[in-house]
């Protein structure tokens, strides 16, 4: 039987190449993709991920050649993309603590929680979390996307984050302890040097963040904790991090390699790499 794969995506813009790597590794390989997004709604490509000429401004040229362009605009453009599951119809919301009923709320929740997140651990043999500039926006602190992490988590599942998209792993949490799922794991992501000084931009608003919210590698170095590490590799043209379950990709140019690590946990029993 094929594997099959959860691809969850951002609603305010994903990273094309970042796509086209797992997408590409993955079919070939003859596993079946289904796609995620927040509310359903149709992930997007960033304009500059499927434009050649566009310069990085902390690299200082450009990071997508004209073919890779190319085959994220067929993608992006393709039907495979158009109704995508919803996570918030699939995974219940906690209840706050000022609910007027919280204990008969929180009850139910977690009965459906239970329900939910079973279902989508039975169905899928990994989760891919795609990065861009989106994710800051609707995954990082998405909490129905942390509690599928979190399943994926204590199933001994893999769960492959890119670029932006590392920083869900980060904020995954146990609500007793507060601690990380990152706690003592090695990872690498969006160092400082490769964050923007202007121009954190998203699909579909008309806002210039100017930096990134948050520098990506403190958060991480934080969540890590002591006995982890984060793993920058600044000036390595390749950044991918093996500490199983996750799979943890620094950048653009790291989702095929990325992704054919995520094969290899899955076909060979990987569990370390890159450290």
């Amino acid at each position: 039987m094929s594997r099959r794969v959860l691809i969850v995506l951002s609603e305010f813009g994903y990273w094309g190449e970042e796509l086209v790597g797992p997408v590409e590794v993955l079919e070939a390989r003859g596993y079946r993709l289904t796609y995620m997004t927040p509310n359903g709604g149709r992930p997007v490509a960033l304009p500059p991920s499927l434009d050649p000429d566009y310069v990085d401004p902390p690299l200082g040229r450009s990071v997508t050649t004209r073919d890779m362009a190319r085959r994220a605009a067929d993608i992006d453009s393709s039907s495979r993309l158009d109704n995508p599951l919803s996570l918030s119809d699939l995974i219940p919301e906690r209840p706050y603590y000022s609910a007027l009923n919280h204990l008969r709320e929180l009850e139910e929740y977690h009965r459906n929680l239970t329900s939910a997140t079973d279902d989508l651990v039975a169905s899928f043999d990994a989760l891919v979390i795609v990065g861009g500039s989106g994710p800051i926006v609707d995954l990082a602190n998405n909490e129905r996307l942390h509690e599928v992490v979190l399943a994926f988590t204590a199933a001994d599942k893999p769960i492959l984050a890119e670029c932006y998209g590392v920083a869900v792993l980060a904020f995954a949490r146990d609500l007793e302890s507060r601690e990380s799922i990152l706690w003592g794991k090695h990872v690498t992501g969006h160092p400082k040097e490769y964050d923007y000084k202007d121009g954190t931009g998203f699909v579909g608003v008309d806002f210039n963040m100017g930096p990134p919210p948050y520098p990506l590698e403190y958060i991480l170095r934080d969540a890590t904790g002591p006995d982890g590490a984060f793993i920058g590799n600044v000036g390595r043209e390749l950044s991918a991090i093996v500490d199983h379950p996750f799979i943890t990709a620094r950048s653009t140019p790291d989702s095929t390699l990325s992704a054919e690590l995520l094969v290899r946990v899955l076909e060979e029993g990987l569990r370390r790499y890159g450290w």
